[in-house]
């Protein structure tokens, strides 16, 4: 199976090199995708515990850019979404969806440099490697690895802007490796006891005991929490959920052991400095699983009070990697009651 993939993923590459070429800023960004209809490869399963899969795309384009999607945040409409790339572009677009509600493409998309504080646009990854991605209101929040850091972007007009401010991260910069930074950032639901706090959480930076560094920047619990390690795991992405609690992306990706993600969820009252939470696991997916270097999540609730979740992989640009889209539904009591409340 996994030689299939790499073939197909070769054959599309070789088709679409003739017209492989820089996008322009405005430039609207062709993308051909393919339907994934199971998770479970040569399964027809599509409930895994509260979690149910929906659909996915595979996508590819002729233009060189598209890629190394690092985070992804929907508007309000459910529609529209904003990416990061770990080059230093933003990425806008839309989802389609077929007759029966299935994702089935992407269309209005666009790449656009992101600029510094100076108002630079720098080329390469040493100092624009956007990893994580908060909408906060009239601000966008991006992470940033290797320069750690967290900038603002104003909302509306942020791909035209530079940087406007800079946010104190908390977490001691020589605790994060230079290539395992932020790479979640997300904002607190405002009636949680975080009361709309921005959280971040690192990739590997680890404290004395093991376990990986997260704060929380601002809000009445401002401070530093833990997240305890577990195995050969890195957390990717996070998005809270309307209940408060708190959705973590975590990607394994080495030659030892192999790909895999999970999908874990942690209690917002556990939330708090001092903390070291675990939570729940409530998805693992590896060879078997129509995964990739999975980077990028966002959670939002549908009309009928479920939450969507939707997940984006990191193809580094690589022809042996792929640019996937996956949704899955949560229904669960918590949530559920949470859409009556």
């Amino acid at each position: 199976m996994m030689l299939k993939r790499l073939c197909r993923a070769a054959s599309i590459a070789f088709c679409l090199a003739g017209g492989a070429s820089p996008s322009l800023a405005g430039d609207e960004i062709p993308v051909i995708s393919r339907q994934i209809t199971d998770f479970r490869i040569g399964s027809s399963e599509t409930k895994f515990g509260s979690l149910e899969f929906l659909g996915g795309l595979e996508m590819v384009s002729s233009r060189a850019l598209f890629g190394s999607l690092s985070s992804i945040r929907f508007r309000e409409d459910q529609k529209h979404f904003i990416v990061v790339l770990d080059t230093g572009q933003w990425l806008t677009g839309s989802i389609e969806r077929d007759a029966k509600g299935g994702l089935s493409g992407l269309s209005g998309v666009e790449i656009i440099p992101m600029k510094n504080r100076a108002g630079r646009r720098l080329e390469g990854k040493g100092h624009m490697d956007a990893e994580g991605l908060a909408l906060d209101g009239d601000r966008i929040l991006v992470s940033f690895e290797q320069a750690h850091r967290v900038d603002v972007y104003p909302d509306p007009g942020f791909a035209e802007s530079r940087a406007i401010a800079t946010l104190p991260i908390l977490i001691p910069r020589k605790m994060l490796d230079d290539n395992r930074g932020i790479e979640t950032i997300t904002v607190a639901p405002a009636s949680s006891p975080l009361r709309g706090g921005v959280v971040v959480v690192s990739e590997r930076g680890l404290d004395s005991e093991g376990n990986r560094m997260a704060a929380i920047l601002s809000g009445p619990l401002k401070g530093l929490f833990a997240l305890a390690r577990d195995g050969s795991f890195d957390v990717t992405d996070g998005a809270f959920l309307p209940d408060g609690d708190l959705l973590l992306l975590e990607r394994r990706f080495n030659m030892a052991e192999g790909i895999g993600m999970r999908l874990r969820r942690i209690k917002g009252a556990d939330i708090r400095p001092g903390a070291v939470v675990t939570g729940e696991l409530l998805l693992e997916g590896n060879f078997n699983s129509q995964i990739d270097n999975m980077e990028g999540l966002d959670a939002f609730q549908a009309a009928d009070g479920t939450t969507h979740i939707i997940l984006v992989s990191d193809d580094n640009h690589s022809i042996l990697q792929r640019n996937l889209m996956l949704e899955f539904r949560l229904s669960d009591s918590r949530m559920l009651r949470a859409a009556s409340d």
